[in-house]
């Protein structure tokens, strides 16, 4: 490891690669704790030429390496399994050009979601994907999990709004898929690439499409005595023929903290809030919106207030995205589910959080993008005590086998990563997961690049076997 070190600083200087232990603790994990390994070294290349050059020193001396972005990720997606070297991408942030008459961008993988947005508002436009860490998360971590957010119901997620990445594969090797054009001819190899969580190598620049920005919104926050009475209010939305921009879900313990984070004026005596937002033109916006009020009162909410300034609106959406950052206030440690059910099968599924919570003893609270029946259940617990990180897993694993057994996925926008193999191959066929192992051979056929993430088998890659692995049950 001394001479990769040694090796890796002609590559990148002194200042660009970490390895004492002190310093390589922040890169054991995502923002999924419960599994750790701390990596052999970190190194934070600035061109695609320095990624080139370390990947094939890795090759050269037959060591893993993991890309990573902000680490905002929550299924152990950039867990350095087995060591080795983590490629840090957090120091390629630079906007190469934007193309307002294209309607595309193009960006380094460093890049904060939520830069990108913000460099384009002035101009009219705006970057879609709006994870939740949008403040934190990096495009290049988006490309990597196929990120979605509040917006995702109107407008798609990560995949939907990238045209071409450029993309050094496990053996050095640069190739650009897609690109700044619409209708690549061929194969989709942009959309295969989206969403393969760091196992087809490293992506050094993104093609994005940008978006225009929506004449005007009206975004309203529901309250309701019961989570199954805003659930059902959100499956007549949606067959009501609205395509609203976003609909998200808050439960009792969730609006409890961000209230107390955030006084936004949140009844703290609610079982649910529900924030329903329709944008576009301004003509017809009225309309949707008083729609959207008759439906939820329809469905016993007790009163409907409207967001009437941008100051308001914004208020109520930072309260919404930073919600997780709030979580703090009630437990020591908390893990976050992403599970996908259909939408008439949200009551069901949250009744059946409330059990499992009560089965194992574990308490649980909901926040989630309701319109696409994306759940977020944050279990709450200590990691400190091996007992309740043994119950939260088994708890998380049942959450998840529901999900799958009323038609829905295990994953939503977190990706697979390290905690959600073993469910893979109950979602499946062997079939399937031989599919998808062929092709990640194809991109990595010595399987050092993200060893141990995604699929149940990983061929040369490095198997890990850490405590969140569970048998099919």
């Amino acid at each position: 490891m001394s001479t990769l070190s040694e090796r890796l600083q002609t590559i990148v200087g002194r200042d660009a690669l970490i390895s004492t232990p002190s310093e390589l603790l922040v890169y054991e994990c995502d923002g999924y704790t419960i599994e750790k390994n701390r990596p052999e070294v970190v190194v934070f290349p600035t061109s695609t030429q320095q990624v080139v050059a370390i990947v094939k020193l890795c090759n050269e001396l037959k060591v893993s390496f993991v890309p990573r972005g902000a680490g905002t990720s929550l299924a152990g997606g950039c867990l350095p399994v087995g060591g080795g070297v983590v490629i840090s991408l957090a120091r390629m942030k630079k906007i190469h050009e934007i193309d307002c008459r294209n309607r595309f961008a193009v960006v380094e993988p460093g890049v904060v979601n939520k830069w990108l947005t913000d460099k384009l508002t002035p101009l009219g436009f705006h970057f879609a994907p709006d994870p939740s860490s949008q403040g934190a998360c990096t495009i290049g971590g988006n490309v990597a999990t196929n990120s979605g957010g509040p917006h995702t119901l109107k407008y798609g997620v990560t995949v939907n709004h990238v045209l071409g990445v450029e993309l050094v594969l496990p053996d050095g090797e640069v190739v650009h898929l897609g690109g700044p054009y619409e209708d690549n001819p061929g194969y989709d190899l942009t959309g295969v690439a989206v969403g393969s969580e760091g196992t087809f190598g490293v992506v050094t620049k993104v093609w994005v499409r940008i978006t225009r920005n929506p004449e005007a919104y009206r975004t309203l926050l529901g309250v309701f005595e019961s989570v199954d009475d805003a659930t059902e209010c959100i499956s007549e939305i949606i067959g009501a023929g609205i395509v609203p921009a976003a609909l998200e879900l808050l439960d009792t313990p969730i609006i409890e903290a961000v209230e107390k984070a955030f006084k936004f004026g949140f009844p703290l005596d609610a079982g649910a809030v529900l924030i329903m937002e329709v944008d576009g033109l301004e003509a017809g916006l009225d309309e949707e919106a008083a729609k959207m009020e008759r439906i939820a009162k329809k469905n016993k909410a007790r009163e409907v207030r409207q967001a009437n300034t941008p100051e308001s609106r914004l208020l109520l959406w930072k309260s919404r995205k930073q919600a997780f950052g709030a979580i703090g206030r009630l437990a020591p440690s908390y893990c976050t589910q992403d599970g996908v059910v259909p939408r008439t099968k949200l009551p069901h599924i949250l009744r059946a959080i409330r059990s499992i919570g009560e089965k194992y003893r574990i308490k649980i609270c909901n926040v989630f993008h309701a319109g696409d029946g994306n759940i977020h259940p944050i279990l709450l617990f200590d990691e400190r005590d091996a007992d309740q990180v043994t119950r939260v897993l088994d708890a998380s694993f049942e959450i998840l086998d529901e999900c799958i057994k009323v038609g829905g996925s295990v994953t939503g926008e977190h990706g697979i990563g390290v905690e959600k193999i073993s469910l893979m191959s109950k979602m499946f066929s062997e079939a399937d997961l031989a599919t998808m192992g062929r092709l990640r051979e194809a991109f990595n056929p010595q399987g050092r690049c993200s060893p141990g993430k995604m699929l149940p088998t990983a061929g040369a890659c490095v198997e890990h076997h850490g405590p969140a692995r569970r048998a099919a049950m």
